[in-house]
């Protein structure tokens, strides 16, 4: 009971200090579902490229997509790259290597990094 009156009150401040806490919310939400979507497309494009040595491209450029679209888009972003990189480093067999080399691209693009650091020579322009 006294954890659920400390954050009650603890929101209650956070919602005062706020200069608009629920277009704030409902904007993060947004850019979140929206960044989201810029993955899924990135993924997509690269199954559909199956272009030779292009993984880390994708990986830079649906992060950086996302990331553009504000802290939403950025967050969704790390949570699905963190969330792939485990499974796939857990299941692909591909090793430690792959798997860091595949987060620093993610990293590079929710930077602001240019993805095209990663792309690989003669991938379609279409990408």
């Amino acid at each position: 009971m006294k954890f659920c009156t400390c954050m009650i009150l603890f929101s209650l401040v956070l919602c005062a200090t706020a200069q608009n806490w629920f277009l704030d919310a409902g904007k993060f939400l947004k850019d979140a579902f929206d960044g989201a979507g810029d993955m899924y497309r990135a993924y997509s494009d690269m199954r559909e490229a199956n272009w030779k040595d292009s993984d880390k491209y994708f990986h830079a450029r649906g992060n950086y997509d996302a990331a553009k679209r504000g802290p939403g888009g950025a967050w969704a972003a790390e949570v699905i790259s963190n969330a792939r990189e485990n499974w796939q480093g857990s299941v692909s067999g591909r090793g430690a290597e792959d798997t860091l080399a595949d987060q620093e691209a993610n990293e590079w693009g929710r930077s602001g990094g240019d993805p095209n650091r990663y792309r690989p020579r003669d991938l379609p322009e279409k990408y």
